[in-house]
């Protein structure tokens, strides 16, 4: 049995990982990443950056279908490939990024043993590493429903980013973010696509105003959605799957190729992971609770990402891995900050937050003024074909302090880091007003809802 001494252990090697590690290393510590699975975690191989290439490639593929006669098929599988080669290009230079700072990578699953140790295990060979710090990364898995249990026709989104053929029909059940984005995926791809939600809205962590925009271009795409709807079991045959569920109070059923299951995702505390053995305890929902550094109850011990509080989000994890290693180096200062953490919705359009809602806002007590510009007479806009949306800023009344803002429509993921760092550096509607943009450029739509806001600040009237 071999034995590894660092000062640095990163259990877990995704967006927050695999940057943990790169960081601490760059600090001057000796470290490791260990790594189960595939180098670069689930982002990267069944997350984020395949559905983002696959959604990337049924916008192409839309767009294409207005000029010429297209075999969905055929684009179906040469967007699997696509994907594919990006994964492999991301997942590459994650391994890059580890060799380039010096990080050991090491293959297996962590088990920790003590506060200090912790034993890897691959293909029945073991390692020992002994660690002064470990930060646990170990991020999330998609949430199976009891009755619907993952297999056959009932899909995650692992499994539906892996269909080698696109389906006829499509039930989803969760409309969410993940839900909605590869709902409207397979659409575009000429999927017949029914999304059933259990609340009164598809996207409900978003304002109706916002979700509009969305749920019109869903409908224009032949998405069904049924609200109100509580899936109960399904009966898997062997070309397809009748869905049993309800809706006020009567019951109903779907007869469809697969079923998707998108309520959510488990955080990865569980397993051999060890937490109990060391007496690190989790929540009634997985979750490790930590500090402002993203330390854990044990001194030495931090934890970040899906498995800590918060959305579960890549860039989350990512701007707490930079955290947690600058804490274990010794950087007091450093502590999260989660004002200007941005949410992203890769639909069409797309729809995107940060800092603060209006309802926040004003549950805050906060004052506030509006700002609200739209798309449709944007001149990049036009030439875009994309003029549905809007940009929604919130500021403060009495000092115009930029405190929140909301962009549904094109680009919107792009545009929204202007006005994240806008409320980060505590900006005013007025500085965003009197930055000047370029023209014809979407930017401009911020420009014009910061000059509505600022019209209406009580210094400025």
């Amino acid at each position: 049995m071999s034995q590894v001494e660092v000062d640095t252990l990163v259990i877990g090697s995704g967006p927050g990982g695999y940057v943990a590690a790169q960081r601490s290393a760059q600090l001057g510590l000796k470290t490791a990443v260990v790594e189960r699975d595939r180098l670069g975690g689930v982002c990267t191989h069944v997350g984020c950056i395949p559905s983002k290439a696959l959604i990337a490639e049924s916008h192409r593929f839309s767009a294409f279908r207005e000029w010429a006669t297209v075999d969905a098929a055929a684009s179906f599988a040469g967007a699997q490939a696509f994907k594919q080669a990006v994964v492999n290009k991301q997942s590459g230079g994650v391994g890059y990024l580890m060799k380039s700072a010096g990080v050991t990578v090491l293959e297996g699953e962590a088990s920790l043993l003590d506060e200090h140790t912790a034993r890897i295990t691959k293909d029945g060979q073991e390692q020992v590493v002994s660690f002064k710090n470990a930060i646990l990364a170990t991020g999330s898995r998609p949430i199976e429903l009891p009755s619907l249990p993952f297999g056959g026709r009932i899909l995650s989104s692992t499994g539906a980013l892996s269909l080698s053929e696109i389906p006829q029909s499509l039930a989803i059940i969760g409309g969410g973010y993940i839900g909605v984005e590869l709902g409207q995926m397979f659409a575009k791809f000429g999927t017949k696509v029914t999304i059933l939600e259990g609340g009164g809205q598809v996207l409900p962590g978003f304002e109706a105003e916002l979700a509009a925009p969305v749920i019109k271009q869903l409908r224009a795409d032949g998405i069904q959605i049924i609200t109100g709807a509580i899936a109960a079991k399904a009966d898997q045959g062997e070309n397809t799957i009748t869905l049993h569920y309800s809706k006020d109070q009567e019951q109903h059923q779907l007869t469809v190729e697969y079923v998707l299951i998108t309520v959510g995702r488990k955080p990865n505390t569980d397993g051999n992971l060890g937490l109990d053995r060391i007496g690190l305890q989790v929540t009634n929902r997985g979750l490790i609770e930590v500090d402002a550094q993203c330390r854990t109850s044990i001194h030495n011990i931090f934890a970040i990402g899906d498995i800590t509080a918060g959305p579960a989000l890549a860039h989350k994890a990512s701007y707490e891995a930079k955290i947690a290693a600058e804490a274990i180096a010794g950087h007091t200062a450093s502590i999260v900050d989660y004002k200007a953490l941005p949410l992203v919705v890769f639909s069409e359009p797309e729809l995107t937050s940060v800092g603060l809602s209006e309802t926040e806002a004003r549950a805050k007590g906060i004052s506030v003024v509006i700002g609200k510009s739209s798309f449709s007479i944007n001149g990049r806009a036009l030439a875009l074909k994309a003029v549905d949306g809007f940009v929604k800023i919130i500021a403060d009344a009495e000092s115009g302090v930029v405190v929140g803002a909301q962009i549904v429509g094109v680009e919107a993921s792009t545009l929204i880091s202007e006005l994240g760092l806008a409320i980060e550096m505590g900006a005013t509607a007025l500085d965003l007003a009197m930055t000047i943009h370029p023209h014809p450029t979407l930017g401009e739509v911020i420009m014009e809802a910061a000059e509505s806001a600022a019209r209406k600040v009580k210094i400025h009237a």
